[in-house]
């Protein structure tokens, strides 16, 4: 029994946590908070693109095809500006994702640079 349950938790065993795993976490949810606008968006346009075509169908109203036109127009410029902005906060997130990484790694690659430099020195002074 006790090595099945051995066996389970060493498969459940996590990597050290990096120092900025707030921030890390932070840019994750923003990413997906990022793509929930931009769903909420495309719904809104898709509702004034029906309600747009919805309007112009009715033969007996006439006289408020001019609303029906507005939707479809309101309905592209929602789709455009939803990208848009969807696009732009994307980008600045991946700046600040590789500015985030760039650091950790840096740190890594540092602290490895010194140990390499320091068995160097050593080999020299042997």
């Amino acid at each position: 029994m006790k090595n099945e349950a051995k066996k389970l938790f060493r498969f459940l065993r996590t990597k050290p946590v990096p120092a900025n795993t707030n921030e890390i976490l932070a840019l994750e949810r923003t990413k997906l908070a990022n793509e929930r606008t931009l769903l909420s968006y495309i719904r809104s346009s898709l509702y004034l693109l029906l309600g747009g075509i919805a309007i112009l169908q009715l033969k007996d109203f006439r006289d408020i095809h001019w609303l029906g036109y507005i939707a479809l127009v309101v309905c592209v410029i929602f789709l455009v500006v939803g990208i848009f902005r969807y696009v732009l906060l994307s980008r600045r997130l991946y700046k600040w994702n590789r500015i985030l990484f760039v650091d950790t790694i840096s740190e890594k690659v540092q602290k490895q640079a010194d140990t390499k430099e320091k068995l160097q020195k050593e080999e020299v002074e042997a």
